[in-house]
């Protein structure tokens, strides 16, 4: 069984400095969700697990799939006559033109290109359903429970759905993305004669966004997911069936960086205690984070933290680096966050030294 090693009643970080709470705000959106990226907290909700229609934020999931699938952006795709016949927003693509996967994905992000989501899906996955098959294969893998793709550009279809929710888990691997989040964070790109303008307008009107995806179709409405920094912390917004979404993550994320900060709660490495050792040369080693944690508060909130021992005490000999427990952080009485603990220093065993045989006898005689 664990052994609970220490607790504190409230984090050993000044709290103080944290914001104050402002004033919680509304939308306009059927669905509308506020989260912060590193942690995945949830900061504002509404209706985030209805699945609605979610048009061309879809493409999100479609760019990071191409992306996975492929080594070199650079490759050259010739593009079939089949992903230019599709209908709504468009790059123009030509049958039989040779373009850059690289080019492709700026014109999928940036200008939303319906054909470019279907080359790129003919290219990286052997065809647009066997694409469709990896993009529902990813979804599963992020946890998007309540999510299935039945194309890959976001063209309406009753059997292609998301969620607030499901679709901001998408927004934190696309951010961990490098290519992907580059790119959704671009305002211009020009590829030989095309030149593509990126439809997220917050790029232009909100300080500190950094990117994602635009979308609409008559059945989804407006849709939108966005991301923003400020003050080390990410937030993610995404609404779905909002006609006023502009306005309404600016507001989201107004209120969640005044709202919440984001505080260290343990760095990479970091020693957090010194437990005790029987048996060993020394009576104490102490223990380091494994990873560092990060989590978002508001003024009003005060973390506590546990130390959970494998067993119920730490006996010698122990290894640097070797797991001897976790780091708990807790909030409200629940658990929001953890990282291992490992050994900091090797700890060797008291070992008796061997006796000669006189001085055995000596010891038998109780004479040593």
């Amino acid at each position: 069984m664990k052994r609970f090693f220490a607790m504190t009643a409230a984090c050993f970080m000044a709290l103080a400095w944290l914001p104050t709470a402002a004033v919680a705000v509304g939308t306009s959106a059927s669905c509308a969700i506020l989260m912060e990226y590193e942690s995945g907290r949830v900061l504002y909700s509404e209706n985030i697990h209805e699945m609605r229609s979610i048009a061309s934020i879809t493409k999100l999931m479609t760019a990071l799939v191409a992306v996975e699938q492929t080594q070199d952006l650079s490759q050259i795709v010739t593009v079939g006559a089949e992903s230019c016949e599709i209908e709504g927003s468009s790059i123009y693509l030509r049958p039989g033109e040779q373009i850059s996967v690289e080019a492709l994905l700026y014109g999928l992000l940036l200008r939303s290109g319906n054909d470019a989501a279907n080359a790129l899906a003919v290219q990286c996955g052997g065809s647009v359903d066997g694409f469709v098959a990896l993009m529902n294969e990813k979804a599963q893998t992020l946890g998007m429970e309540h999510t299935h793709f039945t194309n890959p550009s976001g063209l309406s279809d009753e059997n292609h759905y998301s969620t607030a929710y499901d679709m901001a888990l998408l927004t934190r691997a696309c951010l961990a993305n490098e290519t992907v989040s580059t790119i959704t964070a671009t305002k211009n790109a020009t590829y030989g004669t095309r030149v593509f303008s990126n439809h997220n307008k917050l790029l232009w009107r909100y300080e500190g966004c950094i990117g994602m995806k635009t979308g609409f179709t008559k059945d989804a409405g407006r849709t939108l997911v966005s991301a923003a920094q400020r003050g080390g912390m990410t937030l993610i917004v995404v609404t779905l069936n909002d006609g006023d979404d502009w306005k309404d993550h600016a507001a989201l994320f107004d209120y969640g960086f005044s709202t919440w900060a984001g505080i260290d709660l343990a760095a990479k490495s970091e020693v957090v205690a010194n437990v005790p050792v029987t048996g060993g040369l020394t009576p104490f080693v102490p223990v380091v984070a494994q990873e560092g944690i990060a989590y978002p508060f508001a003024s009003e909130e005060a973390p506590q933290r546990r130390i959970e021992l494998n067993g119920d005490s730490l006996s010698a000999p122990i290894i640097e680096g070797a797991p001897v427990g976790r780091l708990v952080f807790l909030l409200n009485g629940e658990e929001i966050a953890a990282t291992p603990l490992l050994a900091g220093e090797t700890v060797p065993s008291v070992i008796a030294p061997k006796r000669n045989i006189p001085g055995r006898i000596l010891d038998f005689f109780g004479l040593s």
